[in-house]
Order: C-alpha cells, then sequence, then structure tokens
C-alpha cells in the first residue's frame, strides 16, 4: 500500500510547507531537505488516515513527540471534526504548531508544549507518533493519555517487539523514494 493525500488538501499542505521553510531558516526546526519534505513528513503522515475513518466526529487523537506538527497537522487537515493535539518538550517547536494552526485555520490543532508524563490527561481515542522513542516508552505515555483499550499507532522503520501486556498488529506501506515502512498499532491488553 502507498499513501494517499486526498486532493483537496495538495494546496493547505504547500502552505504548510512554505512555512515550515520560512520558520526553518531561522529556528532550524528540520534538517530534512526541501526536497524530502513532502514525502518524509506530508505522504508519511497520510499512512495514518484510514485508521482515523472510524472515529466519530468530536474523538481526540494526541500525537506524541509532534516536533514542527507531524503527523499532526496532517491528521487535523484531513479531520477538521476531530480534536488533534500536538503534544511535545520543545516550545520553539510547538510555537510553530500555534502559527501553522492560526495561518491554515485549524481551530480543531492543539499544541501543547510540556513533557508528555507532566501534561494533564488528554483522554484521547487514538494515539499516534512518528519517529519518537521506543515503543515502551510511547506506550507509557499512550497509558496516562489514552482511553482504555484505544489503539496507539507509531510509524517505525523494520525491528519492532510488542512492548510488555500489549498486542501488536504491523501494516506496511510503502513511500515512493524511501521504500517499505510500518504503522505499528499497538493495544494493551487487558488484565
Amino acid at each position: 500500500m502507498e499513501p494517499k493525500l486526498p486532493d483537496w488538501m495538495k494546496e493547505p499542505v504547500v502552505r504548510y510547507l512554505e512555512l515550515l521553510d520560512r520558520w526553518s531558516r531561522t529556528h532550524a526546526l528540520t534538517s530534512l531537505e526541501k526536497e524530502e519534505r513532502f514525502e518524509e513528513l506530508i505522504l508519511d503522515s497520510a499512512a495514518l488516515l484510514p485508521f482515523l475513518e472510524d472515529l466519530p466526529p468530536g474523538a481526540a487523537v494526541a500525537d506524541f513527540g509532534s516536533g514542527m506538527g507531524i503527523p499532526a497537522v496532517v491528521l487535523a487537515l484531513a479531520r477538521p471534526d476531530l480534536t488533534v493535539h500536538a503534544v511535545d518538550k520543545s516550545r520553539k517547536k510547538i510555537a510553530f504548531v500555534k502559527q501553522a494552526a492560526l495561518e491554515l485555520g485549524l481551530a480543531n490543532l492543539r499544541p501543547l508544549a510540556g513533557l508528555a508524563e507532566e501534561l494533564p490527561r488528554l483522554g484521547a481515542q487514538v494515539g499516534v507518533a512518528k519517529a519518537v522513542g521506543s515503543l515502551e516508552l510511547l506506550m507509557g505515555w499512550w497509558d496516562r493519555h489514552g482511553i482504555p483499550g484505544g489503539p496507539f499507532l507509531a510509524l517505525k522503520g523494520a525491528g519492532n517487539v510488542a512492548p510488555d501486556r500489549c498486542r501488536m498488529t504491523l501494516h506496511p506501506y510503502v513511500l515512493p523514494t524511501r521504500g517499505r515502512r510500518t504503522v505499528v498499532e499497538l493495544r494493551r491488553l487487558s488484565g
């Protein structure tokens, strides 16, 4: 499977990438080359969109280690009926996410600066992360901020091991030039 971005999202995504480029010149938000950003940031994030299809309006998604808003911005654009929390410890990066939310009109995007283990509980239905920490660490954050039984989706490469007391399902996909990737779906086992 190759992730697809709906046509109607292309214009706001271009605006987001232009804003990222402007801010990165001053604030060094990403080390990715400009020509790599669409595939590595946007298209990679789009791999999560099918997992949000069944979420009811008003549901919450928590993106841990959101950095410059990836995948939170893509998810908030795709589903304006959801609340998307962009959590990151870097105030500089969260300041950028606030500006992106303002310029893109994303009233559903909630940037939060701080450590996930110290922030008030979010009660999110779905948790996500891209290239942040170990699965064990992510599940610790998810235990605090997610509803019981809710899925956690991590964008990872190969070689993942399920954390203790978790069921892990792998959903492979392919990026055009970056190759094979995996959405690692984790659910805490009850008991």
